[in-house]
């Protein structure tokens, strides 16, 4: 028997899954992934334990593995996981400081700092992306400024899924995609950026050597497959950024495919084997940066998503959760009944998914979200409904900003993600889009793509092309509804008004609660 083994080191989740070589999950494991406040006078001051990461996603794969009848059937494996997240090593490889999480707000001081000192355009042109409030290279800065004899212990920064790497191999390592959200990695040359390590005051030598996706790592050692189950010297090569990943299993590995992740966070993503960082690329608030497939880059808008149906889920849907404990239906499946109530328009309610700021077609990490609209006939339907429509508003901004940035019109959508086992908002969003929407049958993309590393690396697959067509298989199509595009084109029109119109005023906020 051959098998692959695909872990990742998600926002919500740790999983680990064990594939043969057609793509189809043999076994799996998974655990929750659980964000902490830190500091009690700090609410959104948010961080992962290191301890927490490492016994959850070593959890997660000894469950998978012992469901096999002999772990040496895993040929190899990869790790992917949701990057930018990094924690601090001593000399000895212990942790000297949580992993400052994506939901903290406590760089707000560093990014300012950033744009003040460095910039758009010198950030863009060199590591081809947007400064977020998280860009990791803001979590070196802050650990230095505010934790000074912290940041004297550091011998190593590990991004999330290369701590992972390094607790499997005792190897330090990391990727392209995992380095190129630090900010400090030049893409032109695909590697680290002197300019910009002087810039931020990192030593080089702090930062593991990126490598490509695929590259053999180490093995695993005896004491990890004490805690995985793994066999002792089981290979693990690079894996890298979860969206870039997971785009491998959906074949958006060369130029011309448009591919939409629908996650906790939605990114939409064009391959390229031309990369170019113009300055009109970077104000149409795009990233371009090296891709997880050999020789390729990515261009790409995200923003987050999936979040925030959970949030209402949990918030406002008590009445959806309570039919669901009594055994009538699902709570998502309640959910989006009461969204299909509600008519094309949710009854005039709006929807503005900015809950961790906005970054295309406008960065502003200090927007929030907001229901317009309000009024004495608004149900529960209209509101469920405009949060599915308010995303899908914005993935029309994104698909728009990445068409002009890429110079080609996407006909139609691949999607992957788990946002794609919800079919209301697939067929919602091929309306708002006007294109048709195609999800694919496959389980859990991104660490389908991280097998698919491993078994290029291993020999398993001859290159990627042979990975995609044995992994890759069709699933639903969701085609545009004419009448209900038309009403979307006119209430496009409505919602393109309201970030502008709200930004001082959120800003506002934001600099009184959020900080």
């Amino acid at each position: 028997m051959d098998y692959l083994l695909g872990i990742d080191v998600g926002s919500t989740s740790m999983k680990a899954l064990v594939y043969d070589l057609d793509g189809n999950v043999i076994s799996q494991g998974s655990r929750p992934t659980v964000s902490v406040a830190n500091d009690p006078n700090h609410p959104n001051w948010q961080v992962y334990w290191p301890e927490h990461i490492w016994d959850g996603i070593s959890s997660a794969i000894h469950d998978a593995v012992s469901k096999l009848d002999d772990p040496s059937y895993i040929r190899a494996a990869a790790v992917t996981g949701l990057g930018a997240d990094a924690v601090p090593l001593d000399e000895y490889g212990e942790p000297v400081y949580p992993f400052i999480n994506w939901i903290c707000t406590r760089t707000a001081p560093q990014y300012d700092w950033w744009l003040e000192n460095v910039g758009l355009n010198q950030t863009f042109q060199v590591s081809g992306w947007q400064p977020f409030v998280w860009s990791t290279v803001l979590r070196f800065m802050w650990l230095k400024e505010n934790e000074p004899e912290v940041a004297k212990k550091v011998h190593q920064w590990l991004i999330i899924e290369d701590f992972v790497n390094y607790k499997l191999t005792g190897k330090f390592s990391t990727d392209f995609t995992d380095a190129s959200p630090t900010l400090l990695f030049d893409q032109r040359n695909l590697q680290w950026s002197e300019e910009m390590l002087a810039i931020a005051g990192i030593e080089k030598d702090l930062l593991p050597t990126p490598q490509p996706s695929g590259s053999l790592i180490g093995e695993v050692t005896s004491e990890a497959a004490g805690k995985t189950g793994l066999l002792p010297g089981t290979p693990i090569y690079q894996g890298g950024h979860d969206y870039l990943v997971g785009a491998l299993a959906a074949g958006a590995i060369s130029d011309g495919k448009v591919l939409d992740v629908t996650g906790t966070w939605e990114m939409v993503i064009a391959p390229t084997s031309q990369p170019k960082w113009t300055p009109e690329i970077q104000q149409l608030g795009l990233t371009v940066e090296a891709h997880s497939a050999p020789g390729m880059y990515a261009i790409w808008a995200g923003g987050t998503a999936a979040s925030m149906l959970e949030w209402y889920k949990d918030q406002l849907g008590s009445e959806a959760q309570r039919r669901a404990e009594t055994g009538e239906g699902d709570v998502w499946a309640n959910l989006m009944n009461e969204a299909k109530a509600s008519a094309p328009g949710a009854n005039g309610i709006f929807f503005l998914p900015h809950f961790n700021g906005v970054t295309c077609p406008n960065l502003d990490p200090k927007s929030l979200g907001a229901f317009l609209g309000l009024n004495d006939t608004t149900k529960r339907g209209d509101l469920i409904r405009a949060v599915i429509e308010g995303l899908d508003y914005a993935f029309l901004d994104m698909l728009s900003s990445l068409e002009k940035g890429a110079g080609q019109r996407a006909e139609e959508i691949t999607a992957i993600g788990g946002g794609t086992r919800n079919a209301f908002w697939m067929q919602n969003k091929a309306d708002i889009a006007g294109r048709p929407v195609i999800t694919l049958e496959i389980e859990e993309a991104t660490a389908l793509g991280a097998a698919m590393l491993a078994g290029v690396g291993c020999g398993l697959y001859q290159d990627l092309a042979e990975a995609v067509n044995r992994v890759t298989k069709p699933g639903k199509r969701f085609e545009p509804n004419l009448k209900s595009g038309s009403i979307y084109a006119e209430l496009y029109e409505i919602y393109k008004e309201i970030y502008p119109a709200l930004s001082k005023v959120n800003s506002r906020i934001y600099n009184r609660f959020r900080v």
